[in-house]
């Protein structure tokens, strides 16, 4: 077990040591999903123990009660309505040893104006000539989870990813990686690990040069026909307890999530040239896990004021839930994956569970 640790806390330096990777590739996969999670602040790795594990740790699958399917969806709007964030998945329990799921998600900027033929042939503007389209990005996530006889605490989980994006008709791209997941309880604790985009998530863009051509001739730019993004691994440890009181009537559950990269320094709370190390931290209220209240912060970033100080940036959430016998709904407030001056998000999303036995 102890190997396992070291060889999933070391995999990521070994593998891009030689390899010069952007910082900020497939972002929007970092986003996080479910209205429970942003509002303990994405402090989410060894809470979730559920449909929404498919995201955030494929182990956690194996939460999932036997004979039973769940299905949850959220919606979300950013940036002012600007963009629209959208996820649905489905998952699973197969049997006492395995659990399945599927995760979609798209981010997607609609009706965006194209003006390259706004002007008629006589040179006079005709808005008719507008052309709308959509700059989108979309996952597929495959996951599987499996107890393995020999190791009965220790809970397994894949993601298989296929990524697609376009810019309207300018550029399509296609991407694969995949995910490693664990789970396991340490005392009374639940503890979590999950590898992401573990060899590296590779995008492939191809351009529509034709389309654009005339424009970039114009301004003495040059584009190619093909490029490649890479997203260099992360590694996610996490730890949470549920606390009972009054009876088992109250529940506490704090939770602490630590974000390692390994692409250089990055502007985090710890910041090295080996790794940089984001935390998480979140906590739960419930009561009788009917009604919930929930409460983080993360992305702490360091920044320099204009007298020469520095200081620290975080990004608070909060949010609420409620069970309604086989009905989760759930919604947070927070300012999703930006620390300045942006507007907060209203998030909302649903889950629900059927029973898959007939007796």
């Amino acid at each position: 077990m102890m190997r396992l640790c070291w060889l999933i806390f070391f995999l990521p330096s070994l593998l891009f040591a030689q390899v010069s990777t952007p910082k900020y590739a497939n972002e929007y996969l970092a986003l996080g999903v479910g209205a429970r999670a942003y509002g303990m602040g994405s402090a989410f790795q060894s809470v979730s123990s559920d449909v929404y594990s498919g995201y955030w740790n494929p182990a956690g699958l194996m939460g999932i009660p036997t004979d039973e399917l769940q299905v949850a969806a959220m919606h979300t709007s950013l940036f002012a309505g600007i963009a629209n964030y959208d996820y649905a998945s489905i998952a699973a329990r197969t049997d006492s040893s395995t659990s399945l799921a599927f995760s979609f998600i798209r981010l997607g900027v609609d009706d965006i104006p194209d003006t390259r033929f706004l002007y008629d042939a006589d040179g006079s503007i005709n808005y008719d000539n507008i052309r709308f389209f959509s700059a989108s990005d979309y996952a597929f996530i495959f996951s599987v989870a499996h107890i393995f006889p020999k190791t009965p605490d220790l809970h397994f989980g894949a993601n298989v990813k296929v990524l697609y994006r376009n810019a309207g008709d300018f550029a399509t791209a296609w991407g694969f990686g995949f995910d490693l997941g664990l789970k396991t309880k340490l005392g009374k604790w639940d503890v979590a690990a999950n590898l992401r985009d573990a060899t590296g998530t590779y995008v492939a863009w191809y351009h529509e040069t034709s389309l654009l051509s005339q424009i970039y001739a114009q301004t003495g730019n040059e584009i190619s026909d093909q490029s490649l993004e890479i997203s260099p691994p992360r590694l996610i440890i996490g730890a949470s307890r549920r606390f009972n009181l009054l009876e088992e009537k109250i529940g506490i559950r704090p939770a602490l999530d630590l974000l390692f990269t390994f692409d250089g320094k990055r502007n985090t709370l710890i910041s090295g040239s080996f790794t940089s190390i984001d935390p998480y931290a979140g906590v739960e209220f419930d009561y009788k896990q009917m009604i919930f209240v929930r409460g983080g912060a993360g992305q702490v970033q360091k920044s320099k004021n204009f007298d020469g100080t520095e200081s620290y940036k975080v990004t608070p959430s909060a949010g609420v839930g409620l069970k309604i016998k086989n009905f989760y709904i759930d919604y947070a407030l927070t300012d999703m994956g930006n620390v300045n001056d942006a507007l907060y998000s209203h998030i909302f999303s649903l889950k629900v569970d059927f029973s898959l036995n007939n007796e």
